[in-house]
């Protein structure tokens, strides 16, 4: 037989794939496109860096290593620019601190006439304070460009498909600029201020790829409520609560044709009853309303949405009864009633085929009734529950709730067994405030991260802290003895301490102040206010003063 045919084959595709290798090796250290390199540093130049954010960019460098930036690992031009500020919220101040943060100005038009493969963008949380199209430089370059050129790439000529410039709170800006990227799939400008922009839906649905609408908290007051149809013919993710829209629902919001899946309108001052048009929007997933001036029943038709997940009503001005038609919302995982006008019984048939439900809320003053089978067996397993009930009698089914993380009990009344104290040692975040409740808390420990027992009418000494606990309220109960029982237990601690806030105000403790304070040295806030404690604080208690 002749071998010898694909022995050479077989040599020659060793030879490609060397080739090949070296090729691949060598393309791969040809990196950063000069082009995109002179636009990062002109961004850099334009806009001011307290912190030295951008240290990293540096002529030294391949751009392409630079913080934020993003290359295309064929042709090496710039794809991705991501700066976001990264900020945490200081303990007990309203302030964020953006002192590190990017500011100054951008001009988009940079993004426009330099960047010519960059599709993502986002400038999020910084403390820019103006974002405007183009300063005098760009806008001549730009004019220069679109009269030599027969492509105008001043015009419609960004391939940007992400934008996020949401959280420049003191950003100045209008919503002009928005023609030069048509080709946007994605638009985030939460927390702007755009009160200005009287006509911005006609700035937006001339987007006409968009995917993603995200303007929460921008100071919109116009939804256009009579406009028929908006041409969002590709949208999915509508999010504009925190705005000012006094009016009905729109009609063109019942007249999109996307297949939308996401619709978040809370806290706009929306008012009116609910209009059946809304199934027109099938595919919905997440209809959140909450904080609104809706009236009128919760419709029975909500429960033909059948991919629904995400349902919140609260907050609004509900009556009549929870239609048991809810109960059919198979897929849903979040459902919220709190603090509505709504009246009469919710019973086991509410929640038949909820076996998804994962965060439920229904809190209603007066309190709605419970009548529950005794030996009911949920179909779900919460991990969040929010709830006020009529009656004295615990909900029973509850202790079958192994999964849940946070409970909220308001305005009830009920008694507090020992079952009930370890029940809620399995949990993260507890609030049980405004209740009556027939409990001692002599012989109980408190496990949870957060724990809120105040204003219960609860008596007995003060309980036990597992070294879980960052903050525990226990005000305004009938709560007695001295501090030593919640203070002194150091073989509770086993030298562990992470409690952050304690407020034991308002109860009938009497007594000194102990020399146990040493034990807990993360506690920055104590309220010992309104009881019958006597003593000076000991030089050990440092900054935890008593407050009487």
């Amino acid at each position: 037989m002749n071998t010898f045919p694909p022995l050479l084959a077989i040599i020659f595709a060793c030879l490609l794939c060397t080739i090949m290798f070296y090729t691949v090796t060598c393309n791969s250290n040809i990196r950063c496109n000069k082009k995109d390199k002179d636009a990062l540093l002109k961004f850099k130049q334009g806009i001011e860096d307290p912190a030295g954010v951008l240290f990293s960019w540096s002529t030294q460098h391949d751009c392409c290593e630079w913080k934020g930036v993003m290359c295309d690992n064929f042709t090496s031009r710039v794809t991705l620019l991501s700066l976001p500020c990264n900020t945490t919220l200081p303990t007990y101040t309203d302030k964020m601190d953006k002192s590190h943060c990017l500011t100054g100005s951008i001009y988009l038009s940079l993004f426009v006439l330099e960047f010519e493969f960059l599709y993502h963008l986002n400038l999020s949380n910084n403390n820019f304070s103006t974002i405007q199209f183009g300063s005098h430089v760009y806008a001549q370059n730009c004019h220069n460009l679109s009269t030599t050129t027969p492509s105008h790439r001043c015009v419609n000529s960004s391939v940007l498909r992400y934008l996020d410039l949401s959280f420049n709170f003191d950003a100045n800006t209008s919503l002009q600029w928005l023609s030069h990227f048509s080709f946007l799939k994605y638009l985030n400008l939460d927390g702007i201020d755009l009160h200005k922009e009287t006509n911005w839906l006609q700035s937006v649905i001339k987007l006409p790829s968009l995917l993603e609408l995200h303007m929460h908290h921008c100071h919109l007051k116009d939804l256009s409520p009579s406009l028929q149809f908006a041409n969002f013919t590709a949208l999915k993710v509508l999010s504009l609560p925190g705005n000012d829209f006094q009016s009905v629902l729109p009609k063109w919001l019942f007249n999109l044709s996307s297949g939308i899946s996401s619709i978040d309108l809370g806290s706009n001052f929306l008012q009116g009853q609910l209009p059946k048009s809304l199934l027109n929007l099938r595919h919905l997933e997440i209809l959140d309303l909450h904080g609104n001036y809706f009236n009128g029943p919760i419709p029975h038709w909500l429960g033909e949405f059948e991919h629904l997940r995400y349902l919140n009503l609260r907050k609004n001005m509900f009556s009549g009864s929870i239609p048991i038609s809810l109960g059919n919302l198979s897929s849903l995982d979040f459902l919220a009633v709190t603090s509505n006008r709504l009246t009469g019984v919710v019973s086991e048939k509410t929640f038949v085929r909820l076996s998804k439900l994962k965060k439920l809320g229904i809190f209603i003053l007066p309190p709605l009734i419970f009548d529950f089978d005794s030996n009911w067996i949920p179909p779900f397993q919460l991990e969040r529950l929010n709830i006020a009930f009529s009656g004295t009698k615990f909900p029973e089914w509850l202790y079958t709730q192994k999964s849940l993380e946070s409970l909220s009990i308001y305005e009830s009344s009920f008694e507090a067994s020992e079952k009930f104290w370890n029940f809620l040692s399995r949990m993260k975040e507890v609030n049980l405030e405004q209740n009556s409740i027939d409990g001692n808390l002599s012989n109980v420990l408190l496990n949870s991260t957060f724990i809120s027992l105040s204003s219960n009418d609860l008596k007995g000494w003060l309980p036990r802290l597992s070294s879980n606990v960052v903050v525990a309220r226990l005000s305004n109960n009938s709560l007695s003895g001295n501090l030593s029982s919640l203070l002194c237990d150091e073989k509770m601690l086993n030298g562990k301490s992470n409690l952050v806030y304690l407020d034991v105000s308002l109860n009938r403790l009497s007594g000194g102040l102990t020399n146990c304070w040493g034990n807990w040295k993360s506690l920055v806030h104590v309220n010992l206010g309104s009881n019958y404690l006597t003593g000076i604080p000991h030089s050990s208690e440092g900054k935890r003063k008593q407050r009487q």
